[in-house]
């Protein structure tokens, strides 16, 4: 398994107060990628997103059809588990309650799953009330593939990995159902401000 580590750059600043969690220091303008296996390339011709799992119908939007979905901007300070956390980043997408609108579901849990073979699993709680996105620009730009473009999970309240890049949909399910980096030892939920980084934290 190929780790890719770019985008370590300039010196650690101070932090606004109270907005750093413990353990993690301010990256600055940079923007770190780390990603576990090569970039996923897709056309957006052949990209659609799927709701999926115990919902009572699937959901499917091609990609001209997710752009005509209703659209949010989104600025949040993001935390990485590698301990490097970047302030006020702005993006722009899809809630993942619009996505839900209108699905009538007894889950309790979702797994996102992507290009790549990437998944990561959350309560359906951590996903609803404007607490998460399906997010396809950054700073204004298309998303770049090397963070995840052209759309990927944004759920800014937990650590990184669990906004998951090149994300292609989401089950959503009755039994929790770890991941990929959960199967490896990381947390199952990843709160930054509990420093629950790995299973046991």
């Amino acid at each position: 398994m190929a780790f890719e580590s770019r985008g370590f750059t300039g010196r650690r600043r101070s932090a606004p107060p109270g907005r750093l969690p413990p353990g993690q220091y301010d990256v600055g303008s940079g923007f770190p990628v780390l990603s576990a296996g090569p970039t996923p390339r897709v056309p957006l011709e052949s990209w659609d997103f799927t709701v999926q799992g115990v919902v009572d119908q699937v959901r499917r939007w091609t990609w001209a059809e997710f752009q005509e979905l209703p659209r949010e901007p989104v600025t949040a300070d993001i935390h990485c588990v590698t301990s490097w956390s970047k302030f006020d980043t702005r993006w722009e997408g899809v809630a993942v309650d619009t996505l839900l609108a209108g699905v009538a579901t007894d889950a309790g849990y979702v797994v996102a799953f992507c290009d790549g073979g990437y998944t990561t699993n959350l309560p359906l709680a951590d996903v609803v009330g404007g607490k998460a996105w399906v997010v396809d620009t950054f700073d204004g730009e298309p998303l770049a593939a090397e963070h995840g473009g052209p759309a990927r999970l944004l759920v800014p309240h937990l650590y990184f990995w669990k906004s998951a890049k090149w994300v292609r949909g989401l089950t959503l399910t009755s039994l929790d159902e770890p991941g990929f980096w959960e199967t490896f030892g990381y947390h199952n939920r990843g709160d930054p401000w509990l420093q629950q980084r790995y299973a046991g934290d």
